[in-house]
C-alpha cells in the first residue's frame, strides 16, 4: 500500500436535527469538529412517513408564485 495518499481518518461529533450527539470516526473535516445535520434519520419523510417541503434556495416559493392562479379541477 502507499504511504502518505489516505486522508486523515479521525473523530468527529455529529449533532442530530433533535439536538442528540454522538461520536463518530471520519474523514470529514479536523479532528473534534462537529457536524450538525440539517436532514437525518429522525425527519427525514423516507423513515417518518410524514412529507414537508423544504424550500432551499427559494425554489418552492418561486414555482408557487409562478402557477399561484393555477387551479385542479
Amino acid at each position: 500500500m502507499k504511504k502518505d495518499i489516505h486522508p486523515d481518518y479521525h473523530e468527529i461529533t455529529v449533532v442530530m436535527t433533535d439536538g442528540t450527539t454522538y461520536k463518530t470516526r471520519s474523514t470529514w473535516g479536523k479532528a473534534g469538529d462537529t457536524l450538525r445535520l440539517e436532514i437525518d434519520s429522525k425527519s427525514h419523510p423516507a423513515w417518518t412517513g410524514v412529507h414537508r417541503l423544504v424550500d432551499s434556495g427559494g425554489q418552492l416559493a418561486k414555482f408557487n408564485k409562478r402557477f399561484k392562479g393555477f387551479a385542479k379541477t
